[in-house]
């Protein structure tokens, strides 16, 4: 699977501590998908730019494999594999032989125990044999005597109990399988839909548009599924289902834009192609999914039904009549088969809560440092079950320093701590005098509403401000939108100069960084530039 990729490089200039560090975010999914025209890449940025997956929260592996048993065809290629002891004739192909058939579909519960049975109960059947021979659940073998057998296959014994890595390994080839036989489905539909024809495929220039046609297909799959993949992680829980219609918005409509009539278009072809493939994925578990209605292709035009009235206008639709369109959810085993899938193809698809593993100081650096990583995710994670106020002092103690990722640490914990909440006061205040965490320190107590607190010297408050503003620096990337902002809330007073001539002495790694962005963007020219000169002054001091 093709990852997305997002730019990173420091904020700072040539020789300063900042420089060429890789940027932390708190990522919005904007950040994530249709990242090159947002960050201005072309063909010949993409090998520069890094690959970002944003991190999910999965199960344990025990209750993955118990969802991937829980599958319908999985379990049933795990009670063919059963059956099949301690041997089953089949033909040349290694297909149940005729007798067989009706036998195995009433033994999954698709035929009844007497009488006929419906041919799709049968054709049901020989699918979930045929994938517990793909997957080894059952090993084909010939006889002295010549006859063709299927004996179960060493994997079985492990699976049926339900041994997490046999389950998850042998689910995660079944839906390789199911993926790749979605994609072969999809393209020879297209190719039919393209008057392709049996002679065709025969000549170079046909099968040269097969390929085509499943490379088409497989590429659309793919997005789709890494769309769905990041929309999950970063949805509130119970709100992960996606309609059809806005998942094909998503991959045809530039990030910005609104649909044209031709991107409407293009929007239904997309929703048209995935159904099929959605459908097929959803049979492994990877998805919960509500196809499209067959209905909607046969009412007649002038309906209104596809959001259009009589008179062309906008329809608002119910949620019933939404539905009809296709409904999609990533679920936590799709989530699972695209991480590994990703991981396989070499990119980097943590997991929330690999940063939360070790002390303080290791989750301060290692959310401070990863450009991949949700922030508040991971400090939740790490301060559950904790003590507040040990807590609190281990935050603080790893929050010092003046290393070039020594800001963002110092926001983290001040996030953590907010976390903790007023447990984690008596820690707090026990770095009021502290020249590095005092100011960030005072700032949190008066916003819990302590009455009580010191205000911290000019010199304290000064390097805070600095402090503040190059972890939202190092934050934000450099965003020029929200760097706007920062610049405007700065407490510039009305004498500018005297302000500015306070700020550039301050002894602060960041400081010339700091004044240069204000000198950037603050809207009032005459504050910028006192911030230009205030900046070549903290770098001449050096």
């Amino acid at each position: 699977m093709a990852a997305r990729r997002r730019r990173n490089a420091g904020p700072s200039a040539a020789g300063t501590p900042g420089e060429g560090a890789v940027l932390p975010a708190d990522l919005e999914l904007q950040d994530l998908y249709g990242a090159f025209a947002a960050h201005g890449l072309d063909d010949e940025d993409l090998d520069d730019a890094a690959v970002l997956v944003p991190p999910v929260r999965l199960p344990a592996e025990p209750e993955l494999a118990a969802l991937a048993k829980a599958v319908p065809m999985f379990d049933w290629a795990l009670r063919l594999a059963r059956w099949a002891a301690p041997h089953r004739a089949v033909d040349e192909f290694g297909d149940l032989t005729v007798p067989d058939r009706l036998p195995a579909a009433r033994l999954l519960g698709l035929a009844p125990e007497e009488g006929e049975a419906e041919e799709e109960a049968v054709v049901e059947a020989m699918r979930a044999w045929s994938l517990a021979c793909d997957l080894d659940l059952v090993e084909i073998g010939t006889t002295a005597a010549g006859e063709h057998v299927a004996v179960p296959g060493p994997d079985l014994e492990p699976a049926e109990e339900g041994d997490p890595e046999t389950v998850l390994e042998l689910w995660l080839t079944a839906a390789g399988i199911v993926r790749e036989l979605a994609v072969e489905a999809d393209s020879q539909e297209l190719e039919r839909e393209d008057g392709g024809d049996a002679e065709a495929e025969e000549d170079e220039e046909g099968l040269g548009e097969v390929e085509d046609a499943r490379d088409e297909a497989a590429e659309l799959l793919d997005e789709a599924l890494q769309v769905l993949y990041e929309t999950t992680a970063f949805a509130e829980p119970g709100t992960e289902t996606v309609p059809l219609g806005v998942l094909a918005a998503l991959l045809v409509v530039p990030e910005g834009e609104e649909p044209s009539d031709e991107l409407l278009g293009d929007i239904t072809d997309v929703m048209v192609a995935l159904d099929p493939m959605l459908a097929d994925l959803s049979e492994l578990g990877l998805l919960d999914y509500r196809p499209i209605d067959p209905e909607l292709f046969d009412e007649e035009e002038g309906e209104e039904t596809a959001g259009a009235g009589a008179e062309g206008e906008p329809v608002e639709l119910d949620e019933a009549e939404s539905a009809r369109f296709g409904l999609v959810r990533l679920t936590p085993l799709g989530q699972y088969g695209i991480r590994q899938w990703l991981l396989e193809d070499g990119y980097d698809a943590p997991l929330v809560g690999d940063l939360a593993k070790g002390d303080a100081a290791e989750l301060l650096r290692g959310v401070s440092e990863a450009a991949n990583v949700l922030p508040e995710e991971e400090l939740k994670v790490w301060i559950e079950g904790r003590e507040p106020v040990a807590a609190a002092r281990e935050l603080l103690e790893a929050a010092r320093g003046t290393d070039a990722y020594a800001p963002m640490r110092r926001m983290l914990c001040h996030s953590a701590l907010t976390l903790l909440g007023a447990p984690a006061e008596p820690a707090v205040r026990e770095v009021l005098g502290d020249p590095e965490l005092g100011g960030g320190a005072a700032a949190w107590l008066v916003a819990l509403g302590a009455a009580d607190v010191p205000a911290p010297d000019r010199a304290t408050a000064l390097w805070t401000v600095v402090d503040a503003f190059a972890a939202q620096l190092l934050d934000t990337g450099g965003d020029p939108d929200q760097l706007r902002e920062l610049v405007a809330e700065l407490p510039v007073t009305e004498e500018p100069a005297d302000y500015l001539g306070e700020l550039w002495r301050v002894d602060h790694p960041y400081t010339a960084d700091v004044l240069e962005a204000v000198g950037e963007m603050h809207p009032d020219r005459a504050v910028a530039k006192e911030a230009r000169k205030a900046a070549f002054k903290a770098r001449s001091k050096g």
